[in-house]
């Protein structure tokens, strides 16, 4: 049975925040993520951790300005999903505010694989670049970093991924997580990198005089893109991200979004001037991402770019159309892998690793995320690739960290592994196909040293009960208006309720009526049209409905249980 835990929180931090002014519930739901102080709670610019610290960030910005000084060709290699998108426009328009020839290429994930590869370089070349500029990738280029070299290119690299042993051979590189580089925050995505190379390059540009005779580009006009960027990669949202967020989100809130955002969250259905971040991660995100899953992430590119509405909405459409392939795919596959592990007990494995040759590679990474929550496993599912190779995209639980579990399995068994990298909770690789059987059993021991028996229970944490006076509207409010996501989950809490009244809606939900202390409240319980006994206990949230322009209160119901008599 899923185990429901309250989350531990500070008793000492959570009355700081009361007398701050936030209410016990808010003061308990900050307190148990870390907040021991309101002034962490500041998601104005001026809190921003300036770029100082960021290691070789004055450099490039010195090699840039270099470059644009001399009308240098600039190309952005580009990763193919929704971070690797939104750092690409993010280099592009900022650069191209500042004056410099750019242009962009993002290697198609099924012909060129991930990363600046040798064979990109050599595609690059015909470009007739002066430099080659990586974001979201390039830290494991080694390879391709030396063949830009050889060909006479300089490489300037921009990621956020864990480095290996062995740095490439660029002119420079930004990245929190190199060695050495003592910025505070380690939780950048790609394209906040990017951003913060451009605030550097800003400075830099500043005290060269760029701006006597014009007005200063706004990199302020970028955080709708850093925004969607950074909450889409599933990065954690310490401080710094949250800000990041928060002031790109209040920009598509006022209409200040860029023409691409705006139509993708109308493809979506999604009204902009109440974006959440959820909508960034479960709506714009993934039709973003689909161009890079299923076809080719250049038009996702170009719908950030394009500063035409109609043109935006036209590319949108197409995304939109990709997105719902994508679902089909996904659920055909998941259904497949399902069916696969009828035969095999979960609870007897400490990892799932799978392949099916009829597999989408675009699609193994959603697939893998899917089966790691059901099973509560790390979870690797392949494609096929070429040349005898197949693709893995993996996912993690708390408790074992895949980049370093794939770097422990390479380590034990120097020929298996072909290429790996990632993080904590997701990673790919690629592996010779007569060697699946191999991996399977060296990944599960791996994770049976790392994990305990323990580390496999399924456990959702909330925030405990919630007060009936405080589960109103006001407070569903307030809630909605917060930052929400990776490392700073969304409130959810688990309270007793008394069915009163219970019918299906669109077939296959449940809307519900429920009283808790007398109070009635409405709510719904999404993908589930069985009758719920009289009773439950019930974990969920709290959330704004609008129906005919009024809003009211509606819980989500997430998880429940009987209560017995």
């Amino acid at each position: 049975m899923t185990e429901i835990t309250p989350r531990h929180f500070p008793a000492d931090a959570a009355q700081r925040l009361r007398d701050s002014g936030y209410s016990f519930a808010l003061a308990k739901i900050f307190a148990a993520r870390g907040i021991t102080d309101s002034k962490q709670l500041d998601t104005t610019l001026a809190g921003l951790l300036p770029f100082d610290t960021l290691k070789n960030a004055r450099e490039m910005a010195r090699l840039l300005a270099d470059a644009i000084a001399a009308q240098k060709k600039i190309l952005v290699i580009a990763d193919y999903d929704a971070d690797g998108a939104t750092a690409c426009a993010v280099a592009v328009r900022g650069l191209r505010a500042f004056g410099a020839h750019i242009d962009f290429i993002v290697p198609n994930r099924f012909e060129y694989g991930y990363g600046l590869t040798p064979e990109i370089v050599q595609l690059a070349a015909k470009n007739n670049p002066d430099i080659l500029l990586t974001v979201d990738n390039g830290i494991a280029s080694v390879e391709g970093v030396a063949e830009a070299n050889r060909l006479g290119m300089q490489v300037f690299v921009t990621d956020h991924h864990l480095p290996g042993d062995t740095l490439p051979d660029a002119a420079c590189i930004v990245n929190p997580n190199q060695h050495g580089c003592e910025f505070p925050s380690k939780n950048l995505a790609g394209v906040g990198v990017m951003f913060y190379v451009l605030l550097a390059l800003r400075a830099e540009l500043r005290t060269r005089g760029a701006f006597a005779e014009q007005a200063e580009p706004n990199l302020g006009n970028l955080l709708d893109l850093v925004a969607l960027g950074t909450i889409a990669d599933v990065v954690k949202l310490d401080q710094n991200n949250r800000i990041l967020v928060q002031q790109g989100l209040q920009r598509i809130r006022s209409g200040r979004a860029c023409a691409g955002i705006n139509a993708l969250l109308q493809a979506a259905k999604k009204d902009p001037a109440r974006a959440s971040s959820m909508d960034l991660g479960f709506t714009v995100g993934p039709r973003l991402n689909a161009a890079g899953r299923l076809d080719d992430m250049s038009l996702g590119i170009n719908c950030l770019l394009t500063d035409d509405a109609k043109t935006a909405m036209q590319i949108a459409a197409k995304l939109d159309a990709l997105n719902r392939e994508r679902r089909s795919i996904e659920s055909d596959m998941q259904d497949s892998a399902l069916a696969s592990l009828d035969t095999i007990d979960p609870s007897d494995n400490f990892s799932l690793v799978l392949f099916d040759e009829t597999w989408h590679q675009g699609v193994i990474g959603i697939l893998a995320s899917r089966l790691k929550d059901k099973f509560h496993r790390p979870t690797i599912a392949f494609a096929r690739a070429n040349n005898g190779e197949i693709k893995g995209s993996g996912r993690s639980i708390a408790g074992l960290h895949l980049r370093d579990a794939l770097d422990l399995v390479s380590k034990r068994h120097p020929a298996l592994i072909n290429k790996f990298g990632g993080h904590a909770a997701a990673a790919g690789l690629s592996i010779a196909e007569a060697d699946f059987d191999n991996f399977v059993a060296a990944f599960e021991k791996v994770s049976r040293e790392l994990l305990s028996a323990s580390d496999l229970a399924q456990r959702i944490e909330t925030d405990g009960a919630l007060d009936t006076n405080e589960m109103n509207l006001e407070v569903a409010r307030l809630l909605d208006k917060q930052v929400w996501g990776q490392g700073f989950p969304a409130p959810q809490f688990s309270d007793d309720f008394v069915v009163q009244n219970q019918r299906v809606v669109g077939e296959k939900h449940l809307k519900l009526r429920l009283t808790s202390n007398g109070k009635l409240i409405e709510a719904i319980l999404f993908g589930h049209n069985e009758p719920l006994p009289e009773k439950i206990h019930a974990v969920y949230s709290l959330s704004v409905n609008e129906y005919n322009g009024a809003q009211s209160l509606q819980l989500i119901v997430r998880h429940w249980r009987d209560v017995k008599r």
